[in-house]
């Protein structure tokens, strides 16, 4: 029998774990619009499986959902089309920068995993394929399983990344060299830095979550995709979700998580909760520094592990 939680209790123990560690970290510069939030604010949101969400901080403060977006970009694919997708991306850690060139080019344009930015383009370029609209697809999920109808794409954070997303062209023009992009790679691409443009608040994110906690149940009660899929997702994230530092993650939080440079990680207890932690300081890894901090509180607190 699974032991009964304070929540409550537990959210105000992780933020006072926390407190004197918001502000750590460094903002995402590199998209410049990222660099100017304020990076003394923290998020963390609690979400179960029968719909309760329970918050503390800045939860309810809409914050960009960058490669947090790439779980459920995946998700979708999976949910539409056989499993031909793994014959274009694999399912390895990478153990190198998010956006390496030389290891796509080494590896002859298959990227290591779907979370790093090659294999989530190329997630992309499927989903695009499968739907026609690929941003449109995402954006629709993500509003369903929130309940949240004006969750949309941040204009300004979108142009700030088409603007100075030259690494990303490099890596979709290397891998179309190889054959392993399906649309014209300007239109994939649009796609997929709007996708990652989206906002949303960790309580709605905590909400959309909830979709692999309940291994592939909708909050409507309707499957987006089998329990077996829901759980090789979960296993990637646990292996690959945190860029280069999934084996950190692993030891310290021991629950699969997905990360973004707008600083949040979405972690899922299986059968349980959808766990959100904000806070936009990043390590030099690129995830947030409170952020997985309150991840390893939580965990440590409630035991809740899935080791």
């Amino acid at each position: 029998m699974t032991p009964s939680v304070d929540l409550p209790r537990v959210l105000d123990d992780v933020m006072g774990r926390v407190r004197p560690h918001i502000g750590e970290g460094r903002d995402a510069d590199y998209i410049p619009e990222l660099s100017k939030v304020d990076p003394h604010q923290f998020g963390f949101a609690v979400a179960t499986v029968d719909g309760d969400v329970h918050a503390v901080g800045d939860a309810a403060v809409p914050f960009s959902i960058q490669s947090v977006s790439k779980l459920f970009t995946l998700a979708l694919v999976m949910s539409r089309s056989d499993h031909g997708i793994w014959r274009r991306v694999h399912r390895e850690p990478s153990g190198n920068a998010f956006n390496s060139l030389y290891q796509l080019e080494f590896e002859g344009g298959i990227p290591r995993n779907p979370f790093i930015n090659p294999g989530a383009i190329v997630v992309t370029d499927q989903l695009l394929s499968d739907t026609g609209d690929a941003l449109g697809a995402l954006r629709d999920l993500l509003r369903e399983e929130t309940g949240n109808a004006d969750l949309d794409v941040d204009t300004v954070t979108a142009r700030s990344e088409t603007e100075t997303g030259h690494r990303n062209r490099a890596l979709a023009y290397l891998m179309a060299s190889f054959g392993n992009m399906r649309n014209p790679v300007p239109e994939a691409l649009d796609h997929y830095f709007r996708q990652c443009s989206i906002t949303i608040s960790a309580e709605d994110l905590a909400r959309a979550g909830l979709v692999l906690a309940r291994h592939g149940l909708r909050a409507d009660g309707t499957r987006l995709m089998s329990r077996e899929d829901a759980r090789r997702i979960m296993a990637v994230m646990l292996t690959c979700g945190t860029y280069d530092a999934a084996g950190e993650f692993a030891y310290r939080v021991g629950l699969p998580c997905k990360s973004g440079v707008g600083g949040g990680i979405l972690s899922v207890v299986p059968g349980r909760y959808a766990v959100v932690a904000w806070a936009p300081g990043l390590d030099p890894k690129g995830n947030s520094v409170a952020g997985a901090l309150a991840l390893e509180a939580f965990t440590d607190i409630t035991r809740c592990s899935v080791f």
